[in-house]
């Protein structure tokens, strides 16, 4: 730039000339009235016209006249030149500072007017408005360009002063700043503290330690005054500090913060408002620089709303004036650049345009200020001392990572300077003793070479002994043992060498003198024992500068001798600070911001002002993800660090003798205390499982700091992997890592570096971390010189297993590094290399390398493949490297990347041969003509045996190609080839494959083959026709021809096929052209249709299949829902037809009998859910007797009245095939009607829930009446009356063949029930037994017939109401029972009942079983039963017998031939006489029941010897007479069994809970081949193990007539169930099986099952918590037990596997009306395939699923959609 002259001193016309080019831009900005105005000033003779310049003329004419306007004044006088620059400069507008100063300046003062007489006149206004405006701002500028210089000449003083202590100049070209865009998002970026950010925003630091402002910033501000740099000399700069402004509290003004705050003018006040006008009218030409954000103590806010501009002059708060000058609120246009640590820069989001970061020093720049500090002297003593101490430096951890910050690079050069001079005087005083030990200090000199050597080992540090240039001496560095090893401790040696200066200052002191060297470098400073009260106070200072976010403090807040003794050692410097009121006062600060934080430190280890709840309250790791709602602080959090490190044992020492400087007492052990405080608080953190990665680093800094291993351990003692995401690591950051991870032993653990910004020397420490088995790398910031490093260091961790390299930006020669270190790591089971997006070229490298790798899991290159040509390369790995078994490879998705993974025979998610291989190629948008590069790099010799080639774009073309190599697929087992967009010529294609290729055996297809297409194949390539071939084709729209040439390939596959067209569109033509094929598909097995018939007509076209074809079996159709048609494969004898939720009127009904007349014979019928109502059952029933039906019809869920169900009812006269008919009108709607296989048999009419009235009970009797084969008659809860009842039981004509009839009504009960069962008897003849159990009346018909028994059971009956049936009974001579159990008779009753028994002569059987504790009732009953001669058969069970009662029974047992005391309660003198006295006497007694009786040693002796006289027993139950396992009470019990060899007539045995030992046992089994009738033996709760019960079994093999066994309860184990397997086959009559609560395993269900399976009369099987889950097989067999009616599997932790067995054979079992699933893990899954086949079960009543994996949400749909489902407790 120019510099400024004089006016006189430069020609104003080359002025004008030399700017032509500028001033030509100026003018064409201006506006038309400008222009002419200048034009105006060239005289008329010139020749222009410019009479005709106007504002629209056109941009070329405008162009024009300001080139001749310039041209005409270059060749001007000057006078004219000067008053044509003049008057530019006031009419123009946006002239650039520069240009107008210049112009001003070579124009002058010169009256326009005077000076140019030649021109012409401009209008009469223009003179005087010319000066006036030259008058003001002329001076306005003056003022302007005095201040902007004054400004500049305070930066060069301050620049001047900063300087001073350099080591170097400061280059601002080289200073590093990295651009970044502000983060608008909300992810968090990393804000690890860079180089930058470690106390200070200085890149360059002076030895003036207190100067806080940037020197870079400075160094701008003097390049732009210079003319230097991006912003004119001209502007104004102002610097202003944020730490200054903190000071201000009241409201200012802008032109107050500008005049008074940063440099006050030395003019009046003119000047000052020449100066603010000037800026405020131009602002652009001004820049604020606003020093160190992180140190104001407000916080600068984004404003949302739209910003208003601020009055310039109104007075505001600091903060708002900044904010105003942030968002263009005030002065709109300037350039405003704020400095902050980074962690701060979160605040100015969304307000700065740009983002820059200042980089830190590298290795290169590190080391030469370490050269350059020592060398400042010159002499080379300290050259050589540099070298020394830049490799020293090197090989410092901790000294390195502060050297990036160059502030804290000069304070390691001091420590350093320290260290290396103490280790000269070390080895000067060694040279004084060297006459005396010269041998001894050259070992000790080669020691510490060799040990100095250790530390740079991995930075290329050296270590080498330098000579000093004066004598020669050698210069040995301190050894590592010198060097500090924390962070802590360098700051402990940094304080030394600050105490030592100020000692070097005093040496000629004699304290001095006599003060010796320290022993080591972290207790120098306790060792200067007179600075430790200076050094407390200035702690103490440091710590109060923290608790109020202090770093600046006036002289009077520091005592004068510690203030003297700080500026002297140099922790403290001077700083200038203008006051509020303007004055400038020295003001100080710490050397650095570390360093009051380590003061503070101290503080907080040292004196007990401290309290521990305020360290708690300081103590918390630091996150290094900022975010705005963070509290701001100056300080750089870096407390904590150093009060972990005073925490370690290695600095107890110290801190003791400076607590006791303190003045306290008891030092040592409150020392030890606060230390243990540290670590139990770093010891919770280390617990804690919420913190971030950040925090975790922060963690294990600390931990390390403390130098504690047990506390490491506890850090990755819960962490298996250390995660590590999106911050910036250094290497000190790497070295904290090892010495927490070295801690976790052989156990190994992970590291994950997840976006981590990594330098190569971070990659230098990594291998100190030992027992890596994870570890993790994913970052584009990692390229070929990464990956370079990081394979060197990959051999070096011999514990590593899994290896990812994510994302990394890598080229093929990146990769060959990679990949060569990945083959010598042998133990690496799994590789990811995901987000590479590699080219060929790099995948090429990859799989000539891939060979040679001993990955035995999985490689993953996600992101990695990006083309078909990448892909054949890779598809090649199948072929060429053994060992992989899987590649994935997935190109195209919306959703997901690309996804790449290879796969080794480790790395399965499934077990598989390992011989197989995958292929998949999904998602790749490959085309028919890629397949031949793909077969090519695949090779037709691989074990392919899984081929995934979906969503490609393959086509019918490529499909074919397809095809065409199957027959080199030789292992193949499935292939996917979905969305490929083939069409229905490709089905065609596919079906007809199924037919010719031995393998394939299931073809699955959806959407006419646009969506899924899958094969799959088998290994057995035998042409095996007995195999099940499935083609499905689902979701489909077919027509008519598609469903013609389809069926026609198939019926070229002659094995056997199931065909599923479900859920597609079948039209009626569709339907009949598949009917007209189906004839010659002799092979097809099964047709699934579900979901695919929308229409009746179309249902009864496939109806119809039943006369087309005579191997159909079932037809199952569901109105859109389930379809099925089942084939035989020969003529089926009787098929089944399922015709459901339809809505079938009287035509189709009467088309449907005309298909089935024409069929074969029908199993069943279900028409169930059709709406057919009364009049299509009508329909049906009128057609039924032409109808070949031998199972059942199912109407259920028609809506029937009572008029239907008369119709129903009327079949049992019109058709002699029907057995029986139930009808349910309640919630759950039920019709059915079964068969018979033969005429003759007996007929019943089942009834419930049908609200019936007495004129239904009438028109039922005249039915009933009319059908002579009706035997039973069941009405359950039809709310009769008891008048309706009473008139049908004498309106029903039974005749001889008699019949059974029973009537359930909830109001059955007490007096009722005595008035009903009086009433029918007086209204009835025809009656022979009458019955009330509970709340049922059973009433047995016949004619003619007399009264033979009367029972009223359990009905809640008093004695006082048996009165009005003692006359009826009495009037009954030929009554032969009595039964009046389980009621409340009282002595009342036992008297009237006593009185009527004599009446009674053919009375031949009392039962009176009492719940009542009356002895009076038993002794009135005994007396006169006493009397009644006639009774053979007495039950008194439940009784208490006195001595009166026994007595009198004793005469009456002798001529009983059943006796019943169960639960009868005695005293032993009774029941010893009932036994030895009574049963003696009973010679011809037949049943003998004493359940649960008490007898004891003696009772039961002589019940042994009375069995031994009774040789007619039958029936014997004796169960739980008492608990027998050891002598004596054993030897009653063998006296029992032995009793029982002479009972050769049982046929009924019950022995429960008699726990036989072994010698028992064995003579129980010599008994059971005398019982050959035996007919039913419980022996429940009775064996003793799986022995005994192998030994039962083989007994009871003789015991053919058997039929019911119960062995629950007896610890029955595989071996019993074993000898089950080889016995319950001979028992042919077996009905009741019950082996509940034992232990049989899975070997012993499988056992079972074979058992079962031979149990042809099987009604009922008891497995309740037998031991095992594994049912199937014993479920399976139930398929082979056609009477099986009551199956019991509850408490066995059975899932679905089970239930699922259990739905598939109950079709099988057409009797089955009961199931207990309790208590079982069955799911809604399981439930659901129930559901599904109990539509097939008519006879099933209830299944039981309380407490199985069902949620009552799912419990309650699923008992709506089926109501015999139970899933309550009850």
């Amino acid at each position: 730039m120019d510099e400024e002259v004089d006016p006189g001193d430069e020609n104003v016309n080359s002025v004008l000339a030399q700017e032509s080019s500028e001033l030509f831009d100026v003018l064409s900005c201006q506006s038309p009235t400008v222009i002419m105005s200048l034009c105006q000033m060239m005289p008329s003779g010139a020749g222009w016209n410019m009479g005709h310049l106007a504002p629209t003329s056109s941009s070329a004419a405008v162009t024009e006249r300001i080139k001749a306007i310039l041209e005409y004044f270059r060749a001007a006088s000057a006078a004219d030149c000067r008053n044509f620059l003049q008057s530019m400069c006031i009419l123009c507008e946006n002239i650039p500072m520069r240009l107008e100063s210049r112009l001003m300046s070579v124009a002058g003062y010169a009256n326009n007017g005077c000076e140019n007489s030649d021109s012409s006149a401009l209008n009469e206004e223009s003179p005087s408005s010319t000066s006036e405006q030259q008058l003001i701002k002329r001076p306005r500028i003056d003022h302007w360009e005095q201040y902007t210089a004054a400004v500049m000449s305070l930066m060069l003083r301050r620049w001047e002063r900063l300087s001073e202590g350099l080591v170097r100049e400061v280059q601002l070209e080289n200073v590093w700043v990295s651009l970044r865009t502000a983060n608008r998002g909300r992810d968090r970026p990393d804000q690890t503290p860079g180089p930058a950010d470690r106390g200070s925003r200085t890149p360059e630091p002076d030895g003036d330690f207190g100067s806080l402002e940037s020197k870079v910033t400075l160094e701008t501000f003097l390049q732009g005054c210079a003319g230097k740099g991006p912003i004119p000399s001209s502007y104004l700069f102002v610097l202003l500090e944020f730490r200054q402004l903190n000071l201000i509290s009241r409201p200012l003004s802008l032109s107050e913060l500008l005049l008074r705050h940063y440099l006050q003018p030395k003019g009046g006040d003119n000047e000052k408002r020449a100066i603010v006008d000037y800026l405020l009218s131009n602002p652009e030409q001004s820049c604020w620089v606003l020093d160190g954000y992180d140190e104001f103590n407000s916080k600068l806010t984004r404003q949302e709303v739209q910003r208003k501009p601020l009055d310039p002059e109104k007075a505001l708060p600091v903060a708002d004036l900044i904010s105003g000058l942030l968002n263009r609120q005030l002065l709109p246009g300037c350039t405003v650049l704020v400095t902050s640590r980074v962690r701060d820069v979160r605040d100015l989001e969304g307000i700065s345009d740009k983002v820059g970061q200042l980089l830190g020093w590298d290795r290169y720049e590190i080391k030469e200020y370490v050269v350059n500090f020592f060398g400042v002297k010159g002499d080379s003593a300290n050259r050589a001392l540099g070298v020394q101490a830049a490799d020293l430096l090197l090989s410092s951890r901790h000294l390195l990572a502060m050297s990036y910050l160059p502030a804290l690079c000069n304070i390691c050069c001091i420590c350093l300077k320290h260290l290396l001079l103490e280790a000269e005087t070390k080895l000067q005083s060694g040279d004084r003793q060297e006459e005396r030990g010269s041998e001894t200090r050259k070992k000790a000199t080669e020691k510490e070479l060799k040990e100095g050597q250790i530390a740079g080992e991995r930075r290329g540090g050296s270590q080498d002994i330098t000579m000093d240039g004066t004598n020669g001496r050698a210069q040995l560095p301190p050894t590592p043992a010198q060097i500090p090893s924390t962070l802590t401790q360098v700051y402990l040696t940094v304080l030394g060498a600050f105490l030592s200066h100020q000692s070097g200052k005093k040496g000629n002191s004699d304290k001095a003198k006599t003060t010796k060297p320290p022993q080591s470098t972290d207790c120098r400073l306790i060792a200067q024992s007179q600075y430790q009260s200076e050094l407390c106070e200035l702690s103490q200072l440091a710590w109060r500068g923290l608790e109020e976010n202090k770093v600046l403090f006036l002289k009077e807040d520091i005592p004068q001798d510690v203030l003297e003794f700080s500026v002297t050692t140099g922790l403290l410097s001077q700083v200038e600070l203008r006051l509020e009121d303007g004055i400038l006062v020295n003001a100080y600060c710490f050397i650095h911001l570390t360093i009051q934080e380590f003061l503070a430190a101290l503080r907080i280890m040292t004196s007990n002002d401290v309290s521990d709840a305020q360290l708690k309250k300081r103590f918390s790791l630091k996150t290094r993800w900022m975010t705005k709602s963070d509290q701001r602080t100056v300080f750089t959090d870096s407390l904590h660090t150093f009060v972990c490190g005073l925490a370690s044992q290695h600095c107890t020492a110290a801190l003791v003798q400076m607590a006791r400087a303190s003045g306290g007492t008891g030092v040592q052990t409150w020392v030890q205390k606060r230390q243990a405080l540290v670590l139990k608080l770093l010891n919770r953190m280390c617990h804690s499982n919420t913190l971030t990665g950040p925090k975790i680093l922060e963690l294990c800094h600390c931990v390390q700091e403390s130098q504690d291993h047990q506390l490491a351990k506890e850090v990755v003692g819960t962490r298996p992997i250390l995660e590590l995401r999106n911050i910036r690591l250094l290497p000190n950051d790497i070295d904290a890592l090892a010495f927490v991870v070295n801690s976790v032993g052989d156990n190994g653990i992970g590291l994950d570096f997840g976006a981590c910004s990594m330098e190569l020397e971070c990659l230098d420490v990594l291998p100190r971390c030992q027992y890596i088995h994870y570890l993790s790398f994913r970052s584009r910031k990692y390229g070929d010189k990464f990956a370079e490093k990081l394979s060197s260091i990959l051999p070096e961790f011999t514990t590593l297993r899994k290896l990812e390299f994510c994302g990394a930006s890598l080229t093929a020669t990146g990769a060959a590094s990679l990949a060569s270190a990945l083959e010598k790591c042998p133990d690496i089971t799994e590789i990811n290399m995901s987000g590479g997006q590699w080219n060929v070229e790099i995948l090429r490298t990859l799989t000539q390398f891939l060979p040679k790798f001993s990955v035995t899991n999985k490689i993953i290159l996600n992101d990695s493949c990006s083309s078909v040509e990448g892909l054949v390369v890779l598809t090649g790995l199948l072929s060429n490297c053994p060992a992989v078994v899987e590649l994935h490879i997935r190109l195209q998705s919306s959703q997901e990347p690309v996804q790449v993974s290879v796969v080794f025979s480790g790395g399965r998610e499934k077990p598989a041969n390992q011989t197989s291989k995958t292929l998949c190629l999904s998602c790749c948008g490959l085309l028919h003509t890629d397949l031949e590069g793909v077969w090519r790099s695949l090779g037709m010799s691989c074990d392919l045996t899984v081929l995934d080639l979906s969503s490609n774009r393959l086509g019918n073309k490529g499909l074919g190609k397809l095809l065409d190599v199957l027959p080199c697929l030789s292992n193949i087992q499935e292939i996917n080839a979905s969305n490929n967009g083939i069409s229905m010529e490709g089905v065609v294609m596919l079906a007809g494959t199924l037919g010719s290729s031995n393998s394939l055996t299931e073809i699955h297809i959806s959407n006419g083959g646009r969506e899924q297409v899958i094969l799959k194949f088998c290994s057995d390539k035998s042409d095996d026709k007995q195999q099940l071939r499935m083609f499905r084709l689902n979701n489909s729209s077919l027509l008519p021809s598609d469903v013609t040439t389809l069926c026609r390939r198939l019926v070229e596959c002659r094995s056997h096929l199931e065909l599923d067209l479900s859920n597609s569109s079948l039209e009626d033509d569709a339907i009949k052209n598949l009917l007209k094929v189906l004839p010659e598909m002799v092979s097809l097995q099964r047709l699934n249709v579900s979901n695919s018939i929308s229409s009746i007509t179309g249902a009864l076209i496939l109806v119809s299949c039943l006369t087309v074809s005579q191997r159909v079996t079932s037809v199952e159709l569901r109105h859109q829902s389930e379809g099925f048609i089942h084939f035989d494969r020969v003529k089926t004898e009787h098929a089944s037809c399922r015709l459901t939720h339809f809505s079938l009127d009287c035509n189709n009904l009467e088309r449907l009998t005309e298909i089935l007349e024409q069929g074969p014979p029908l199993s069943d019928l279900d028409l169930s859910s059709n709406q057919l109502k009364d009049e299509g059952v009508k329909c049906l029933m009128d057609s039924l007797p032409r109808l070949k039906i031998t199972s059942f019809v199912n109407l259920s869920n028609n809506s029937l009245t009572q008029q239907g169900l008369f119709y129903v009812a009327s079949t049992l006269c019109t058709c002699d095939n029907i057995s029986g008919v139930e009808v349910s009108m309640g919630a759950e709607e039920r019709c059915l009607i079964w068969f018979r296989h033969h005429r003759g048999s007996e007929k019943t009419l089942s009834i419930r829930e049908s609200r019936l009235e007495q004129e239904h009970l009438v028109r039922l009797a005249e039915i009933s009446s009319n059908c002579p084969s009706l035997t039973k008659l069941e009405f359950k809860n039809n709310l009769l009356q008891s008048e309706w009842i009473e008139d049908f039981a004498k309106e029903l004509n039974v005749g001889q063949r008699g019949c059974s009839v029973s009537i359930e009504e909830c109001w059955i009960r007490a007096e009722k029930a005595i008035h009903l069962v009086s009433r029918c008897l007086e209204l009835s003849s025809n009656i022979q037994t009458i019955k009330v159990d509970q709340t049922t009346l059973h009433l047995s018909l016949m004619k003619p017939t007399e009264l033979m028994s009367v029972s009223l059971v359990d009905c809640a009956l008093e004695g006082h109401q048996l009165a009005p049936m003692w006359t009826i009974i009495q009037r009954c001579p030929s009554l032969t029972e009595l039964d009046f159990s389980i009621n409340s008779l009282g002595i009342e009753g036992a008297e009237s009942l006593s009185s009527v028994l004599p009446s009674l002569p053919n009375l031949t059987s009392l039962s009176i079983v009492s719940k009542e504790t009356c002895k009076a009732v038993a002794e009135k009953l005994s007396e006169a039963l006493l009397q009644s001669t006639t009774v053979q058969c007495l039950n008194l069970s439940g009784h208490v017998i006195s001595d009166t009662a026994a007595q009198t029974m004793t005469r009456m047992f002798p001529r009983l031939r059943s006796l019943n005391l169960s639960h009868c309660s005695w005293s032993p003198a009774e029941g010893l006489q009932l036994v030895t006295t009574a049963l003696r006497q009973c010679v011809s007694l037949e049943g003998l029941c004493l359940d649960s009786v008490h007898l004891d040693e003696n009772s039961r002796v002589c019940l042994a010897q009375a069995l031994m006289n009774i040789h007619s027993i039958r029936s014997l139950k004796l169960n739980k007479i008492g608990t027998v396992m050891e002598p004596p009470e054993a030897n009653s019990v063998l006296d029992l069994l032995h009793a029982m060899e002479g009972l050769k007539r049982m046929q009924e045995i019950e022995l429960k809970g008699w726990r036989l030992a072994d010698r028992a046992v064995e003579q129980l089994t010599r008994l059971l081949p005398v019982w050959t009738e035996l007919r039913k033996i419980s022996l429940s709760k009775t064996l003793d193990g799986d022995q005994s019960g192998d030994k039962l079994l083989g007994a009871l093999i003789s015991c053919s007539h058997l039929e019911e066994l119960y062995l629950c309860g007896n610890g029955l184990g595989d071996l019993t169930a074993a000898r089950m397997a080889l016995v319950l086959p001979s028992m042919t009559h077996l009905t009741v099986l019950d082996i509940s609560e034992n232990t049989i395993g899975y070997e012993g269900s499988v056992s079972l099952s074979k058992a079962i399976i031979c149990m042809k009369n099987l009604t009922k099987i008891q497995l309740t918590s037998v031991g095992t889950s594994e049912l199937c097989a014993v479920v399976a067999s139930l398929a082979h037990c056609p009477l099986i009616q009551d199956v019991g599997l509850g408490w066995n932790n059975c899932g679905d596997e089970v239930a699922l067995e259990l739905a598939r054979v109950l079709p099988f079992c057409q009797k089955l009306n009961r199931i207990d699933l309790e208590a079982n893990s069955v799911t809604v899954f399981g439930v659901d395939a129930l559901v599904r086949a109990l539509q097939s079960c008519p006879a099933v009543q209830l299944i039981k699923l309380w407490r199985n994996k069902v949620y009552s949400t799912e419990a309650h749909r699923l008992s709506l959609k089926d109501r015999r489902l139970n899933f309550s407790s009850t």
